[in-house]
């Protein structure tokens, strides 16, 4: 079982996604929460597989309350999906910084959500949406590019090449497709990278790709 605590102000809302993902048989609604306080609380107690987490709450916010849970080592399980009813909004980009695995529009359709829950508890990033890249793009592109640290430095020049690919939105499949790999070997290359890195998930290695310079937006296209 997929097991999801809600986080959102708005009781209809929550009740709204509550009845969509009950329906699955393999997702549990564990707890709901109208702040990120208890959002962050209810995450200590329930242990979820994914948090849904609204972005603006009053008191302690969505993007507060992500900071909270991805730094608690405790929580290292614990995955963080925004939901926004702006899909370019600032507040959304600081939050996939923090450590979010991605984010859902309010009004998206139910396949997308229950997509979007089972892409994130595997542990993958819900960072395929070209809106989620678009997002990243320009809001990495505002700020002012750091020159690459000693952490990059650290990366093998096939695994710069696999980090750009992963910037650019290619699955492993697509990285190996492109490289002449297999998809194992790309998969352990993304997972080195990562470990190198100290990233959390793929949306942050998107992130570090675009503010360290190393892809910038339009890039292999």
């Amino acid at each position: 079982m997929i097991r999801v605590v809600l986080a959102d102000d708005q009781t209809l809302v929550r009740a709204g996604f509550r009845s969509i993902l009950s329906d699955e048989d393999d997702i549990e609604v564990v707890g709901e929460a109208a702040d990120g306080e208890q959002a962050v609380a209810l995450a200590h107690e329930q242990r979820p597989d994914v948090v849904l987490m609204d972005i603006r709450m009053p008191g302690t916010d969505g993007l507060e309350a992500t900071r909270r849970i991805t730094a608690d080592p405790r929580l290292a399980a614990v995955r963080v999906v925004i939901l926004t009813t702006f899909d370019m909004d600032d507040h959304v980009y600081g939050a996939l910084r923090a450590g979010a695995s991605g984010f859902l529009v309010k009004d998206t359709e139910p396949m997308e959500l229950l997509h979007g829950v089972r892409v994130v508890a595997r542990g993958d990033a819900l960072i395929a949406p070209a809106v989620t890249r678009r997002l990243i793009s320009e809001f990495a592109n505002r700020r002012k590019q750091p020159e690459p640290g000693a952490s990059l430095n650290a990366l093998t020049e096939r695994e710069r090449e696999v980090m750009g690919l992963v910037g650019a939105g290619l699955s492993n499949d697509e990285i190996a497709a492109r490289l002449v790999l297999s998809p194992a070997t790309s998969k352990t290359h993304v997972s080195r990278i990562m470990t190198k890195l100290g990233v959390r998930d793929r949306a942050q290695l998107v992130i570090l790709a675009y503010e360290s310079g190393m892809i910038t937006p339009g890039w292999m296209t």
